[in-house]
């Protein structure tokens, strides 16, 4: 959610009620300003008044990376956006060509992206696997085409393509 927070626009990264043994609730939020970028931790009392901004979502596809920055365009109308590194984050490991994501917006500026549940990445480099240890459930660390190192099976090879989970960064399955 987004609110008009001394006269920003912040996004609400996380939020908790609480209220101590002898003293008033209040809501301790954490929030990041959209002009600035910067990240802050606030107090709201119980009295006050919070005025909430609409926020808009769209899918939107991934095209290329820009130098620092990532491109991604509408499928429908075909307009570009560039987002910062700082938006996009961690999700920059899972993005590859035409890779679906949700971007939101406050007031025609992209403040957040939302990637799937899982995406299927490009195996780049597998070393070959132990054998003889195949009691357990051996795995071994496999190079995937964005740059992440993921822990996969020993019969995993090099040109596989694998559905990776983008939460926990774990291998899910063969894709």
């Amino acid at each position: 959610m987004a609110i008009s927070y001394n006269g920003d626009i912040c996004v609400v990264q996380d939020s908790q009620h609480r209220t101590p043994g002898n003293l008033r609730a209040f809501v301790q939020a954490s929030l990041r300003s959209i002009r600035s970028g910067r990240s802050s931790d606030v107090r709201f009392s119980s009295t006050e008044k919070i005025d909430v901004v609409p926020m808009m979502t769209r899918k939107m596809e991934f095209s290329y990376k820009d130098g620092q920055d990532y491109v991604f365009s509408d499928p429908e109308t075909y307009e570009t956006v560039n987002l910062s590194p700082e938006i996009v984050g961690d999700g920059k490991n899972y993005l590859v060509e035409n890779a679906g994501v949700t971007v939101t917006f406050v007031e025609d500026k992209a403040v957040s992206i939302e990637l799937p549940s899982s995406v299927v990445l490009t195996v780049s480099d597998a070393p070959e696997g132990v054998r003889g240890d195949s009691a357990n459930n051996v795995q071994k660390t496999v190079l995937m085409e964005t740059g992440i190192n993921v822990q996969a099976p020993l019969f995993i090879k090099t040109g596989e393509k694998l559905k990776i989970d983008t939460r926990t960064g774990k291998y899910m399955e063969r894709a």
